[in-house]
């Protein structure tokens, strides 16, 4: 074999039978070849297990969502590039043309524009409530079809917790699937509910270090099959060197998760007893409307704040500009400390009554606690508390 072609077909390095790496590898190659074409066949018709393409399957990628069924105790996974493509591939899976999705004003802001006006370009139609109406849920999948009953616990920003039971079953007995946006709640929570599917963006908790981007569907075998297929269709294809780093990051998941949990109740209570703070929410303060519920259901109280300062815009701009450890900057989970500024998630996309509902006022900030001492972020927080309002 000349060089020229040699360099195109190098030797393989095999590992002997029994000698495996402590590290799982990273199997970068786009295509993957079977013995021979009969092989091939039948592995490119589904007919049987193996690979051929990554944008269709990677081993790197399939360790990763075999390692997320079992955290969410589930039988299958499906991950893509990031946690909006894999709400879009479960949205684009799951509703067509005529169907009807019932959504809430405590959700996501991206999640809602795919629902309310993406969706709504192909005839998927819906209704948006409040995460708190159980009537209205009860009332309005009694009174037509639904498809899909789409939600988050806790909700992202303002952390209102949803009765997941009372969700579960009452679409159950309408004949509505549930997807839960579980991506604050962590990858160790909600499981124990009959939900059909949970979501997570892998950018946050799970890499943990915001330097990868990932989403993954978690469910049963026959929905995400369905998944995996508009998946494949639409190409959010997820790099098997994201899929290391994230499978990575979930090596200190729970370690990690457990340390801002507890600094998040210490900054909590700090914020709660400040004189020129109006209203901090938090699902593991015991005055905390949500307190109850997130007793019953999670394991743990989460890593997010929501902060209401005294004041107007003006001292919510000082505020924010004053913090040293906290970063203005998109996104959480990760190993900083993070503040999202009032002005930057403010729900414009909703009408009068459904921003009510969504409980973000002027000056709500969102607090993602990381891993510096807690200490040290209450001394920047009160730091920036008395600039702002000096």
């Amino acid at each position: 074999m000349k060089p020229r072609t040699r360099v195109n077909h190098p030797p393989e390095g095999t590992l002997p039978p029994g000698n495996t790496p402590l590290v799982q590898p990273i199997h970068r190659s786009v295509k993957f070849e079977l013995e021979d074409l009969a092989g091939t066949e039948r592995v490119w018709a589904g007919r049987e297990d193996g690979y051929h393409y990554s944008r269709c399957a990677n081993p790197t990628v399939r360790s990763l969502e075999l390692l997320l069924a079992e955290l969410q105790g589930r039988e299958d996974c499906v991950a893509v590039a990031s946690g909006l493509a894999a709400v879009a591939a479960a949205l684009i899976a799951l509703l067509g043309q005529g169907e009807h999705v019932l959504c809430f004003a405590e959700t996501y802001g991206p999640t809602r524009g795919l629902i309310t006006r993406t969706l709504a370009r192909f005839g998927v139609t819906h209704t948006m409530l409040s995460i708190e109406d159980h009537a209205g849920i009860e009332r309005e999948l009694a009174a037509r079809p639904t498809r899909l009953v789409w939600f988050e616990s806790p909700t992202n920003p303002v952390l209102k917790l949803a009765d997941i039971p009372f969700i579960v079953a009452t679409a159950r007995r309408h004949g509505a699937l549930t997807v839960i946006d579980n991506t604050l709640a962590g990858l160790e929570a909600h499981g124990q509910y009959e939900v059909d599917l949970l979501v997570h963006s892998l950018t946050k908790y799970a890499s943990g270090h915001g330097d990868v981007m990932g989403g993954a569907v978690i469910g049963s075998a026959d929905l995400i099959a369905r998944i995996r297929t508009q998946a494949i269709s639409l190409g959010p294809t997820l790099d098997p060197g994201a899929a290391f780093l994230i499978q990575r990051g979930l090596k200190t998941y729970h370690v990690r998760r457990a340390a801002q949990c507890e600094s998040a109740a210490r900054v909590a209570e700090f914020l709660l007893a400040h004189p020129h703070v109006a209203r901090v929410r938090y699902p593991g303060l015991p005055g905390d409307p949500g307190h109850a519920l997130a007793r019953a259901q999670m394991p743990d109280f989460g890593t997010i704040i929501s902060v209401d300062l005294q004041g107007g815009a003006e001292q919510s701009r000082r505020f924010a500009d004053a913090l040293k450890l906290f970063a203005i900057a998109a996104s959480l989970g990760s190993t900083e400390s993070l503040i999202v500024p009032p002005t930057l998630q403010q729900p414009r996309d909703l009408g009068e009554m459904a921003r009510d509902w969504a409980a973000v006022s002027a000056t709500t900030a969102r607090l993602s606690i990381g891993l510096e001492d807690p200490e040290d972020l209450v001394e920047d927080l009160a730091l920036a508390l008395e600039v702002a309002f000096a």
